[in-house]
């Protein structure tokens, strides 16, 4: 028999954590004297001490080892219970990997837009015929989707694009959203056409809008979000309408987001 110490040693766990394991159940003493409360350990359970301990450095709680202790002879159980901590942990990862890149984008961000200039410009958009679609997205990255549709469904009408083609993203949302995102694309064109089952032509009406000149990947925008809002203010205007995107040089022509040049707007009038 080993006293509390020398078994503490030997399975290399603290004092202090062998009672946490008595007073849960998951290791309790062979013997305890009634007398002292000294505890007193097998050289058997020496064994159990260290499947304890590298469980809990796989990652399992106490309650799960509990659990498995009880089929550690049954490999089947074992492996199910492993399988399950695997994926786990690669679950684990690629949140981490996650969470990394975005710190990794978020420095390269902070450096480039130390070397950005923000110039806000009031414009106006005159009076256009588009062929829009609107839809109820899952999230804003699935705008896509949108461009593909009016593309294959006025692929037969043989639609004339304006000259010179305006191609911009209108969110219709009052607020931010994580899902069902309210959004409507429009691309400006020449001549009448038929609806169709998703595109809608349409005369659009003049705007007026506070403009500035994005180039660069869409992870500035909310930079350029915050300029343009705090120039409206400092201007007289107030925002009256959605915020749109003018897409100069989008997916469409380019897959390097660094070429990317999108004109961010808001709709806005003199207070």
């Amino acid at each position: 028999m080993l006293k509390i110490g020398d078994f503490s040693r030997l399975a290399r766990i603290s004092v202090r954590m062998l009672r946490h394991y008595d007073e849960i159940g998951l290791l309790a003493p062979s013997e305890t004297d009634c007398f002292t409360g000294y505890r007193y350990y097998d050289e058997s359970q020496l064994a159990i001490a260290y499947r304890i301990t590298a469980l809990r450095d796989m990652g399992f709680g106490l309650a799960a080892i509990g659990e498995m202790l009880k089929v550690y002879g049954d490999p089947e159980a074992m492996d199910m219970y492993m399988a399950d901590m695997e994926m786990q942990l690669k679950m684990q990862i690629a949140d981490t990997e996650r969470r990394l890149k975005l710190i990794a984008d978020a420095r390269k961000q902070l450096r480039e837009e130390c070397n950005m200039n923000y110039n806000v410009e009031v414009k106006t958009l005159p009076e256009r015929y588009a062929a829009c679609v609107r839809m109820t997205l899952p999230q804003y990255e699935a705008e896509g989707e949108m461009w593909r549709i009016l593309r294959e469904e006025t692929a037969a009408l043989n639609v004339v694009p304006a000259e010179p083609c305006v191609r911009c993203a209108v969110f219709m949302d009052c607020e931010y959203k994580e899902a069902d995102v309210d959004v409507e694309i429009q691309m400006t064109v020449n001549g009448q056409y038929p609806d169709t089952e998703h595109v809608r032509f349409k005369t659009l009406p003049e705007i007026t809008f506070a403009s500035c000149i994005l180039s660069g990947g869409y992870e500035h925008l909310s930079g350029v979000y915050a300029a343009i809002i705090e120039w409206v203010g400092a201007n007289g205007y107030e925002c009256v309408g959605p915020v749109f995107n003018i897409y100069r040089v989008g997916p469409a022509e380019t897959r390097n987001p660094d070429e990317y040049v999108t004109e961010v707007c808001y709709a806005i009038s003199k207070k």
